[in-house]
């Protein structure tokens, strides 16, 4: 390779983390403007996370009004316990963990349950491979019936797979979300990727191998 397409790409990673930082920057004197009862810090921090809590929300409750009215109780607890946030850890890890403790709240109380799964508020998985059978109707219909076995899960399972796959959390950063040792987030993985592998046809399984699951954990 070129030394000049080396040096480009040195920049282009350095470029991404200096607006990473930046970003980090700006969030900080948001949570400290908030902590000093500045409202429109907080909505500010509300408006950048709102949608990624709600897609977790929703994917956990699978009850559109009630993942709305658990996204909103979440930032109102953020709001009210600000002050016992530690800045030594992502604001977003932070914030998961408030919503997924009332998700489980949610999902210890008895309820009658009827509706459809809505794929398109979720997206797809990620997958290894070349771009146009990502943007293939298969690649969608695989999406799916992955999305539809995602949701038979336990609740500590599905958490750790949506943090994972959908939000990038390093399992240590999981851990902290759900409570529980990095080693137990690794096993909660490695046993969903088993159950989706047994869930899912001979076909759909096979496509599986091309995305990555608990093994990733040793890199996270």
């Amino acid at each position: 390779m070129p030394a000049g397409s080396i040096r480009s790409q040195d920049v282009g990673i350095d470029l991404l983390n200096v607006k990473k930082a930046m970003e980090r920057d700006e969030e900080t004197r948001l949570i400290r403007r908030a902590r000093r009862g500045n409202a429109d810090a907080f909505r500010a921090l509300v408006e950048a996370y709102k949608d990624r809590i709600f897609a977790f929300v929703w994917r956990m409750v699978r009850n559109h009004h009630e993942a709305e009215d658990l996204t909103q109780a979440a930032f109102v607890k953020a709001y009210e316990a600000l002050d016992s946030y530690n800045q030594r850890y992502a604001f977003s890890t932070w914030l998961f963990t408030i919503a997924y403790r009332l998700c489980l709240n949610s999902l210890r109380r008895p309820k009658a349950y009827c509706g459809e799964v809505d794929f398109a508020r979720i997206g797809n998985l990620e997958v290894d491979g070349p771009s146009d059978l990502a943007n293939s109707e298969e690649a969608r219909r695989l999406a799916g019936l992955i999305w539809a076995a995602v949701d038979r899960l336990k609740p500590a399972q599905k958490s750790a797979v949506l943090l994972f796959y959908r939000e990038g959390k390093s399992c240590e950063e999981i851990g902290r979300v759900l409570g529980m040792p990095t080693v137990t987030v690794k096993s909660h993985l490695h046993r969903a990727r088993a159950k989706l592998r047994q869930t899912l046809c001979a076909e759909v399984a096979e496509d599986w191998k091309g995305i990555r699951f608990a093994e990733d954990c040793q890199h996270a």
